[in-house]
């Protein structure tokens, strides 16, 4: 299996299933195919997180927001991530980030 979307959705099944290091293994075998495959850096910030990784889980997400600046849950996530840091700065900055995007989108 090397579609790199197939292994996301194989990913997200382990994660759905709270097997969150078999999630990990998936999102990254994922990303090993695609790099860019967005989605799959924001399962592996998600599982990182619910693993206790918060450093992981901060890495993958600000990988995320490189690849898609626009992406308003990106931005929310990072800064949720921030804010468990205690990166408060951080985490306001790119909570102002996701406002102005959801304002520019129009949602």
């Amino acid at each position: 299996m090397d579609d790199a979307r197939a292994l996301y959705r194989q990913a997200f099944a382990h994660y759905v299933a709270e097997r969150f290091d078999d999630a990990i293994s998936g999102y990254r075998r994922a990303l090993e195919v695609d790099e860019t495959l967005a989605i799959a850096w924001n399962g592996l910030a998600m599982a990182l997180d619910r693993a206790g990784d918060l450093d992981g889980a901060v890495a993958a997400a600000e990988k995320l927001v490189a690849l898609d600046p626009g992406d308003v849950l990106a931005h929310t996530s990072l800064s949720r991530l921030y804010q468990r840091k205690g990166m408060i700065p951080e985490a306001e900055a790119e909570q102002a980030k996701a406002a102005r995007l959801q304002q520019q989108q129009g949602a």
